[in-house]
């Protein structure tokens, strides 16, 4: 042990701790500042960014044998508080730099450290600074914050003042459609927002720590478990194995589809009978420290008998592979899509054909914030969960005949929450703590690492696909036929959803009257699929948007004019035989057409020997919504001080379910004349808030907005004086008029039929994208150099979150495209080696273009905007490398050799 006096934030504060223990670790659970975070934990994030002795230091690797005597320290609360803000921390809120807010504190010390030792910088020189300090962002695409540190420093030097940074509400009090801050902006600026490691903190005494016991191969069964040296260890209270499981000890898939040849019940809480993917969870040991705990998991010892592993669709479906789940075929769901009339006769009489084989990658979250969560029985003795779940009502019903427990004695409450991308659409710890706190009587509290979070949790599906077009010598599309295979791992939750999404989406944008194609969902030893944000279309929309580039160089017209021929307009019907709400994809591209002509000229003057440069176009397309006639409910109610409460389970992972609920709920309630905030949000917490549905498939802007909505109109209606003007809380209560009222809203869609023809969404988003690149011809690095995305999503509910979404989905975008995978387990563990993109890796340069197409049967005008920046950016970026040096990339990622490859080939 150690003693160390440090001067933290001004003040002198005295610690004790162990030689080998993070300064990371001692600021927060020694000295309670959890503005300090830890995410990676390997110093390649930057999330627990710290200023040590005037030098920006990435705490979670220091050592506090390293840190000195006296050292002077400075955290995010030595910098501003909520109720004295500093100029980076106004900044941040104004550009919306916090969007789920896990890295702005260390964003916001390093910007400290930046401006400190260059007042004025460039904006090259703020990128350069984040990435030599490793600051990551996984939300914003970066703009916002480089835009937030350009505005701090103008004040800082006096050019501007505090006061030109702060929003100021319209004359006529409407904050629908503007730049109106977030309500977790000022706790996520100042470091006052507790995610679930910093509520684990603070978490009563008696909490256990959780480890978990994880399988370290893909494919195996389990021949005996052995806890008792674990159990042995001093500090140990308990190792909970799938005996300790009350319930069926399965997660269920919640299977819909009539023809899907699974039952959905193949996930294990923990397994029992046989290993299914690496990192399994095993065992769940419960000790009084965390230290312990993890110790104790080593001392667990498993005996297991190897069995093939299948780590690609193509291998589990070969004729000699087992099945994976005994009884189930390895393909488990093959849907087809007829649409118009059969399409080979088109194509032979056609004037020209185009096909290719083309491949997405299994593109991980990778989110800063690990998977988190924790667990308790309430007075009540109801089991109550914490976790960062998008999907609350969903999770509770797939978790609890697993757990045994009825769903009615469950309460699931989310965390503020550090970004998911959509892997929490799948419960990954829920059922664990659950099952550890049914099996030890105790609270628990459960943390992955940054590696766990890469190994355990689900990733996007890959998709091998083949795609063709038939045309005739204008351009005009006659036919396209398709076949695709989807790897969804060894767990079928949404699998077959996931598959029929290309059935909806491949050539969607285009009005393609005939169509043929089929498809399959293959069970591999990988990992588990699980929700990315686009959810099938990055998938399906990358064929058919190369291809298009391949159609367009076959008939010598320029790919995006061939678009323009082809995309939507009256009496065009999409992939599933919908007529589409509107059809604004011709104005979007006319928008488009004077950048793009300008870039291709200037990509053609400033491309060299050594550099070549190009330009690539994509359409992307997505529908917001679950399928179907999708139901969201929502409860509001009067308060006895005039004020409203909202009670809504819209999650949040990060895209701004806070100012989503309450842009939409003062809209709706603007005939009582509320300001901002008058409006209460309760939010994400089963025991107050009925079934919004989950936070997926951009759905909640459209179905969880039009409840709220539909709530805020029942209660003016139900307040409405005969007489005219409204009726006070006393009245209300005085006339035994229910105050507290429930709105539910029901999308106007239908499922498709078994040709997956139908009506599947009521409202569209739309977006066109265009990249400029510049190609190393003797490296073969694709450096992106500029992005542009036209955006029809509607009627824009907040410009700061969405202008957001559309940023850091366009980044994901390209980091699908170049760098990001997760095939090899080994090296794509960890975020450098996984392709993260960092600062440097993401365009400065990105413009957003709204074309604002009020939607029928969207709240107020708007759909959805989560999914379609990430629908086909990645097929503009690969577009643009052909248009740059001729290489075609159709398996994804374009790395530097596969880039290099083609340039030698």
């Amino acid at each position: 042990m150690i003693k160390r006096t440090l001067l933290v934030n001004g003040v002198s504060r005295m610690v004790v701790c162990e030689q080998d223990e993070s300064l990371a670790n001692v600021l927060r659970e020694n000295l309670g500042l959890t503005s300090v975070k830890i995410g990676c934990g390997t110093g390649q994030c930057g999330s627990c960014t710290i200023m040590l002795d005037g030098k920006v230091v990435r705490s979670c690797t220091r050592k506090m044998s390293r840190v000195p005597e006296s050292s002077e320290i400075l955290t995010l609360e030595g910098v501003g508080t909520p109720g004295n803000l500093h100029p980076i921390q106004l900044a941040w809120i104004a550009h919306g730099g916090a969007q789920c807010g896990f890295c702005s504190p260390g964003f916001i010390v390093s910007t400290v450290g930046l401006l400190e030792s260059n007042p004025n910088p460039t904006r090259d020189e703020v990128r350069d600074w984040f990435q030599k300090h490793r600051n990551a962002c996984r939300c914003t695409g970066y703009k916002p914050l480089v835009d937030a540190v350009m505005s701090a420093a103008a004040v800082m030097r006096g050019e501007m003042s505090a006061e030109d940074l702060a929003f100021k509400i319209p004359e006529d009090g409407r904050i629908w459609n503007t730049n109106f801050p977030r309500p977790s902006a000022v706790a996520k600026v100042t470091g006052t927002w507790d995610f679930g490691a910093d509520l684990g903190l603070k978490l009563p005494a008696g909490t256990l720590h959780c480890a978990l016991v994880q399988a370290e191969v893909s494919h195996a069964n389990i021949l005996s478990i052995d806890v008792a040296e674990a159990e042995a260890m001093p500090g140990v209270y308990k190792v909970v194995t799938h005996k300790d499981v009350k319930g069926k000890n399965r997660i269920t898939g919640l299977i819909t589809f009539p023809t899907n040849k699974g039952d959905g019940w193949d996930r294990p809480i923990l397994c029992d009978e046989k290993v299914f993917q690496y990192g399994d969870a095993i065992a769940i040991v419960c000790a009084e420290t965390d230290k312990i705990a993890k110790e104790a998991a080593k001392l667990v010892k498993v005996e297991l008998e190897q069995l093939p592993e299948y780590m690609s669709a193509p291998a589990a479906m070969a004729d000699d592979a087992i099945e994976i789940h005994p009884g189930t075929p390895n393909i488990y769901y093959e849907p087809i899509i007829a649409k118009g009339e059969e399409t080979s006769p088109i194509f032979d009489s056609a004037d020209v054909v185009v096909e290719g084989d083309y491949y997405t990658t299994r593109q991980p979250h990778m989110p800063i914030e690990p998977d988190v969560g924790f667990a308790y029985l309430d007075d009540e003795g109801k089991l109550v969960i914490h976790s960062k779940s998008i999907g609350l009502h969903l999770h509770l019903y797939m978790i609890a005949p697993g757990l045994g427990v009825e769903p009615e004695n469950i309460v699931m409450v989310q965390n503020p929450t550090g970004g998911t991308f959509g892997y929490k659409f799948s419960p990954t710890m829920e059922a664990l703590v659950g099952a550890a706190t049914m099996a030890t009587g105790r609270p628990v509290f459960l943390n992955y690492t940054w590696h766990q979070q890469q190994t355990y949790t689900g990733k996007r599906s890959p998709q091998f696909s083949t795609v063709r077009y038939a045309a005739d010598k204008e351009g005009k599309l006659l036919a396209m036929e398709t076949d695709w295979t989807v790897d969804h791992g060894p767990y079928s939750e949404f699998g077959d959803l996931v598959t029929l999404r290309a059935a909806q989406y491949i050539g969607a944008g285009y009005d393609i009257p005939n169509i043929r194609g089929k498809g399959r969902t293959v069970c591999t030893n990988h990992c588990w699929g699980a929700a990315f944000r686009g959810y099938g279309a990055p998938e399906s929309e990358f064929p058919s948007e190369i291809l298009m580039d391949e159609l367009a160089e076959k008939l010598g017209m320029d790919p995006l004019e061939l678009r323009y021929k082809n995309v939507y307009r009256k009496g065009a019907t999409t992939p599933t035989g919908q007529d589409p709400e509107v059809y604004s994809l011709p104005e979007m591209i006319e928008k488009l057409r004077p950048i793009y002509e300008e870039a291709k000229k200037k990509a053609a003057a400033d491309s060299t020997d050594a550099i070549k440069r190009g330009v690539g176009v994509s359409v992307g397309v997505y529908g917001s919504g679950l399928d179907g006639p999708d139901t969201a409910e929502i409860d509001v109610e009067l308060n006895a001080d005039g004020t409203v409460t909202v009670f809504s389970c819209w999650e949040d992972h990060g895209q701004g379910a806070d100012m989503g609920t309450l842009g939409t709920a003062h809209e709706a309630l603007r005939p009582l004349g509320l300001t901002p905030d008058q409006i209460k949000l309760v939010m994400n917490d089963t025991r107050y808030a009925p079934n919004a549905g989950p936070a997926g498939g951009s759905r909640s802007q459209v179905v969880v907005g039009q409840a709220i909505r539909v709530a805020c109109e029942n209660l003016i209606k139900a307040m409405e004086k005969p007489g005219g003007g409204y009726r006070t809380y006393d009245e209300m209560v005085a006339e035994n008029i229910d105050v507290h009222i429930n709105g539910k809203w029901t999308a106007p869609a239908n499922d498709c039929d078994e040709n997956s023809q139908g009506s599947p969404f009521c409202c569209y988003m739309y977006g066109v994208f265009m990249s400029s690149v510049a190609v190393d011809v003797a490296t073969g690095k694709t450096t992106v150099e500029k992005m542009v995305t036209v955006a029809d999503i509607g009627v824009v509910n907040n410009y700061l979150v969405v202008d957001g979404q559309i940023h850091g989905g366009v980044a994901q975008g390209i980091g699908l495209a170049l760098t990001e995978d997760y095939e090899d387990i080994k090296k794509h563990s960890t975020m450098v080696g996984a392709g993260f993109p960092y600062i440097k890796e993401i365009p400065d340069d990105m413009e957003i273009i709204y074309v604002e197409t009020p939607r029928p049967d969207g709240p107020f005008g708007a759909s959805g905007v989560g999914e379609m920046p990430l629908t086909a950016p990645h097929a503009a970026v690969v577009n643009a490398i052909y248009q740059a040096c001729g290489v075609r990339i159709r398996e994804l990622p374009a790395l530097p050799e596969k880039v290099l490859a083609g340039l030698k080939g």
